[in-house]
């Protein structure tokens, strides 16, 4: 969705959310009613006001000038945020404070039709302020946790480890590791020191191959320049291998010209080379350890309902029916579609692309996000016929500044031999 389709989209939204401050105004004048003091009143019922209107003003605003911009930056995402934190605890408010009005009317109707109340008394009882404190405590919640999700959330690096055993391993790469990093949409961020230290945490590993499965920009290559340096430290002593992801071909903003969007791709692509990362576009290459070796694939991107140009049967072209296969794939729907089931068996393959919506529940055998209404494989790994698929949760952010519940990933894969 291009810029003016956003802003027609935020313009119902708005009106929505207008309507909605009306009620929470009248739900905080319930609340504030044995107030003495009656400036107070005034401050807090028009600062929320200010407060509330003022952000969805400066989404407008801010989304007119979405394509002039060429696509999100970290000032509209965190627009757009804010917006969705005032507009969910909004959400929420209105929920408890409706509730009670729907039994302030069932009362009246009981009390005049039931009870044979007299007609000059209200139809409506006063709306009660327990209600409006009970609506204020649950909507905090949503609104401690928004802002806690673009605080910190969304720098709160987790690392993700998971051992894999296979009969046909090689010997040689028997305790062979693989750190995976997805999605670093690097337009995103706004905190250099906090991308540092998920970059550390990588580095930390010490793998024996690095991997990077898609999604490096949101829109435009020179995203990604501020923090070449920095991704080029990711280094391991069997290589630096990467692929591209739906946002890297630059679908999502408008260009001047069709030239102008090629030659971006083909500057993201020198990037991918900057970074010292060799960068697989429907490909493979061996590599060897003790005279042994294994095959890694790269696909272009290939997803249900995204650009659908990766082409695995050109990528596999050359590889050993017989030997151990690595894909590399940006969409888990490329595995769900294409690869689970391809005559030629590929061991394991890495993708990102999900996000894991960037929020949800991830507590023991507790996972949820709303994201697995749309992927059947949205993180983790998955397994069917011998074919593993491992799904990377994400680096970085994109369009809601923050993480909440699934945090950003590094990934580490450990390959072992199968024992009888």
């Amino acid at each position: 969705m291009h810029g003016g389709g956003f802003l027609k989209v935020f313009l119902v939204i708005a009106d929505i959310t207008l309507l909605m401050d009306w009620y929470v105004f009248n739900g905080l004048r319930t609340f504030m009613s044995d107030w003495q003091s009656q400036r107070l009143k005034q401050i807090v019922l028009f600062g929320y006001l200010l407060i509330s209107i003022g952000v969805t003003v400066m989404l407008l605003f801010g989304f007119g000038s979405f394509s002039t911009a060429k696509g999100m930056t970290p000032f509209h995402e965190w627009v757009l945020s804010l917006f969705l934190t005032f507009f969910f605890t909004k959400i929420f408010f209105v929920i408890i404070l409706f509730l009670g009005d729907l039994g302030r009317l069932f009362y009246g109707i009981g009390d005049r039709v039931i009870s044979g109340a007299k007609p000059d008394r209200p139809f409506f009882p006063a709306r009660r302020k327990f209600i409006s404190e009970v609506a204020i405590l649950v909507a905090a919640v949503p609104f401690t946790g928004f802002f806690y999700a673009m605080l910190k959330g969304k720098y709160d690096y987790k690392l993700h480890k998971q051992t894999l055993y296979f009969d046909d391993l090689p010997d040689a790469f028997d305790g062979f590791t693989i750190t995976q990093v997805s999605d670093i949409h690097s337009g995103s961020f706004d905190n250099i020191d906090a991308v540092q230290r998920g970059i550390d945490m990588a580095k930390s590993q010490k793998s024996d191959l690095f991997v990077f499965t898609g999604d490096l920009v949101n829109n435009a290559a020179w995203e990604i320049e501020p923090y070449i340096e920095r991704f080029s430290q990711l280094r391991a002593p069997y290589g630096q291998f990467s692929i591209l992801g739906n946002h890297d071909y630059g679908d999502y903003i408008e260009w001047d010209s069709e030239a102008e969007k090629a030659a971006n791709l083909e500057e993201l692509k020198n990037q991918h080379k900057k970074l010292g990362y060799r960068l697989l576009l429907d490909e493979n290459l061996e590599i060897e350890k003790g005279g042994q070796k294994i095959s890694l694939i790269g696909v272009q991107n290939w997803g249900r309902g995204f650009i659908q140009i990766g082409d695995l049967d050109k990528a596999l072209k050359g590889v050993d029916p017989g030997a151990f296969k690595i894909l590399l794939s940006h969409d888990p729907t490329h595995w769900e579609e294409k690869v689970r089931h391809n005559p030629t068996k590929i061991h394991l393959t890495l993708a990102g692309h999900t996000h894991g919506a960037q929020f949800g529940v991830e507590a023991g055998k507790l996972r949820w996000s709303p994201v697995q209404y749309r992927y059947l494989d949205w993180a983790g790994l998955a397994t069917q016929n011998g074919r593993n698929l491992y799904v990377n949760r994400g680096f970085g952010f994109l369009a809601f500044s923050g993480r909440l519940g699934i945090w950003p990933e590094i990934t580490v894969i450990t390959l072992k031999k199968k024992t009888v």
